[in-house]
């Protein structure tokens, strides 16, 4: 398949995952190795990458020498939080510069605030972070996000650990088309083939994390979501048939038929 390029930097995986809300750091491995990701997200106010000297590091289980780190801001509410901590992250990460940025709007729906996010973006951008960016699927904030030299822009499909899965596929298609940076779903996949859904609209790859972490099995749908990103993606590389309501060809040939 061909590869996802982010910040300069190529990955085979167009599927990006989380590592929370799995039951063990063991399990955490697990299911991001059958997942086949190279970059995974670390909730950096949730997630002890060092910071807390005394207790088991996700740096043990998941060495920044196997995967591409990214790490986000969920749980901050302003530009001010979301900027503190991409500063601690990028202290403890040695210079790491990818990073997610995401301001959240409240606590119920984890819906972005556009307006904080705007506003740490510009001066993670002006800081030297690379800044990949969670937002609404609004067409206009997915552009101004890039001209503020964002690398990549996260549309949510649905709200954030909903599994609702794509409810406005055609506000992403408009990203999509008018995008000059990668353009990854974020937020709301709930099963594979929403997953295939996605890649097959177009988008450059997906992150993801309660949609593995929440299943029955997360190791077995880790592997089911590696499988629909790369089947959606081979899709859309091929492009779908034309849809029609009635189609007067038939599938077989007619030609040669007996008497």
């Amino acid at each position: 398949m061909d590869e996802l390029f982010i910040a300069g930097k190529s990955y085979s995986s167009r599927l990006l995952v989380g590592t929370g809300k799995y039951a063990d750091f063991a399990q955490t491995r697990e299911a991001v190795l059958e997942s086949g990701a190279q970059i995974i997200t670390v909730a950096i106010r949730r997630t002890n990458i060092g910071q807390n000297k005394d207790e088991p590091s996700l740096l043990d289980v998941l060495p920044p020498s196997e995967f591409t780190f990214l790490p986000n801001t969920a749980g901050c509410y302003s530009a001010k939080e979301a900027i503190r901590t991409l500063m601690l992250a990028r202290e403890l990460l040695d210079g790491h510069d990818l990073v997610k940025l995401e301001v959240l709007g409240d606590q119920k729906t984890l819906y972005p605030n556009i307006v904080e996010t705007l506003e740490a973006a510009r001066f993670l951008v002006k800081e030297g972070f690379k800044v990949m960016v969670y937002t609404s699927d609004d067409p206009i904030v997915a552009k101004e996000l890039e001209e503020i030299g964002c690398v990549a822009v996260m549309p949510l499909a649905s709200l954030i650990g909903s599994g609702m899965g794509i409810l406005n596929p055609w506000n992403l298609s408009i990203i999509i088309e008018h995008a000059k940076v990668p353009v990854l779903v974020d937020a709301g996949v709930g099963t594979a083939s929403d997953a295939a859904i996605a890649m097959e609209l177009g988008c450059d790859g997906i992150l993801m994390n309660t949609a593995i972490a929440a299943a029955r099995n997360p190791v077995l749908m880790a592997s089911a979501m590696k499988k629909a990103v790369m089947a959606g993606r081979e899709a859309y590389l091929a492009g779908r048939m034309p849809k029609k309501l009635y189609n007067a060809s038939p599938s077989s040939p007619t030609s040669g038929m007996i008497g």
